[in-house]
């Protein structure tokens, strides 16, 4: 269990204005993910940047090619937008999963120092039993590629991608997705974002030699928000199977030792001719009570549920990014150790040449080449100048690599620090929205149930005991 210092939710800035609902009134919203200015004078140079806001929905699932084998279903996305790279600040458009896919998987291609928010995950079992048409399916499907597009549409970078303004405007979708496939795009014309220049010298076993402290304490901070989330789904997972297990059935759960006890007490109704009026009354109360505990479990505590695994499998997306970043400080650091094993070789050809030395001081390993060189008759000094000229021809190359290496690193670690910003934002937005509805739905809850047991005790006062 996490201990009472262990803030691993970090702090949620409760008092901040909530995003406006974007079709139904003119009030913009504001907070991070929806700001217009940037001439804040308090942002440093590796803060993130918004040009504007992007407020996007998903709804209003429909099933295509209903009676053919082929069917499918479509989502109508809607966006809000005061961006300039959007010809329309009100595009729409009709998508289905497959096209969220291709744009998840092209965002991350395309902006890899990103953290591009998942999606969820395609191979459920709705997919076997053929139940992905159904109405529950298709809301929980809708309300998952809901969160997503609001994930990518906070971000600063990610709002502003020609392939997203497409996504909402583009008639020609499928022309525009070959179309990025043949030619996809080359550096989005904003600063920090680089390319994957350089190939990948990780192994699973590697480590970065030269830690950086802040990025030590951000994983660490992450492994704590994480475990927080586990810790939170777990508990809430049992507390949802001691509730409702949803079970037709009546399994061991609290709506179910409800519903029993209503029908126990509706028995003694039969048993005790004097109150079967009152004790008939307490039994609806008592089904009304297990039934509202269904609703608020279905309302509430299942939302909470799927919001808590979106989030943990966001801030894995967070992970990835941390883990990549350490790739490129490792691609330097492999770089530059093979770059200084190359120019050993060639310092210790240059003194054998020049007579000023032999193997003498070199290693074993140098004595041993010398050995099989002279073996294999390729120990004269042609031989040797011979594999010096191309040894300085690698040492160029590799030092040419050294230099991409080291600026890609400290590029890639300047737009890491930035991303962490980003998802600091968006995680205590989505964190106030879920604990904002968790509360929002308790709160229903017991006013509901007071009102169910306040209605039954004039019933109950009905009762006459005489002394």
């Amino acid at each position: 269990m996490l201990g009472d210092d262990d803030d691993v939710f970090d702090s949620v800035t409760w008092e901040s204005p909530a995003p406006a609902t974007p079709y139904d009134t003119e009030t913009l919203p504001s907070g991070p993910g929806f700001r217009q200015s940037t001439t804040d004078s308090n942002e440093g140079p590796l803060d993130p940047k918004w040009e504007g806001y992007l407020i996007t929905s998903v709804k209003d699932p429909v099933k295509e090619l209903a009676e053919t084998k082929d069917a499918y279903v479509s989502y109508l996305v809607q966006a809000k937008t005061n961006l300039p790279i959007f010809s329309t600040p009100n595009p729409s458009a009709r998508r289905r999963f497959q096209d969220f896919v291709f744009l998840r998987d092209n965002l991350v291609r395309d902006f890899p120092a990103c953290v591009v928010p998942p999606l969820p995950d395609k191979h459920r079992l709705e997919y076997i039993t053929g139940d992905r048409f159904s109405p529950e399916f298709m809301e929980r499907r809708r309300l998952d590629l809901h969160r997503f597009l609001q994930r990518v549409s906070r971000h600063p970078t990610l709002q502003r991608s020609t392939l997203l303004r497409a996504f909402f405007e583009s008639t020609e979708w499928h022309v525009h997705m070959h179309q990025h496939i043949a030619h996809p795009p080359g550096l989005e014309p904003t600063p920090g974002i680089i390319d994957n220049i350089s190939d990948t010298l990780l192994n699973a076993f590697a480590r970065v030699r030269k830690p950086d402290e802040r990025f030590l304490d951000m994983r660490e901070r992450v492994d704590k928000f994480e475990e927080g989330l586990t810790v939170s789904e777990r508990l809430y997972t049992r507390i949802r199977g001691r509730t409702s297990d949803g079970n037709s059935d009546f399994g061991e759960d609290l709506t179910a030792d409800y519903h029993d006890l209503a029908v126990a007490v509706q028995g003694l109704g039969f048993l005790e001719s004097g109150i079967t009026d009152q004790l008939n009354h307490f039994s609806n109360t008592l089904l009304e009570f297990s039934a509202l505990l269904r609703h608020t479990t279905h309302t509430t505590t299942d939302p909470l549920l799927l919001h808590l695994h979106s989030l943990l499998s966001y801030s894995h997306a967070n992970r990835a990014v941390l883990k990549l970043r350490d790739q490129k400080q490792l691609d330097f650091e492999e770089l530059s150790d093979y770059l200084s094993g190359v120019t050993a070789e060639r310092d210790r050809l240059a003194a054998v040449i020049n007579g000023h030395a032999g193997s003498t001081g070199l290693g074993l390993g140098a004595y041993l080449k010398d050995r099989v060189d002279a073996i294999r008759g390729a120990d004269d000094d042609r031989s040797r100048v011979e594999k010096m000229r191309k040894l300085d021809i690698k040492i160029k190359e590799l030092q040419d690599a050294v230099t991409t290496a080291h600026e890609t690193s400290d590029a890639f670690s300047d737009e890491t620090l930035r991303e962490q910003s980003v998802f600091q934002f968006a995680k205590e937005a989505e964190m106030k929205e879920m604990l904002g509805n968790l509360a929002d739905g308790e709160i229903e809850f017991y006013k509901a149930a007071m009102e169910e047991w306040e209605r039954i005790i004039p019933v109950i006062r009905r009762i006459r005991v005489d002394v």
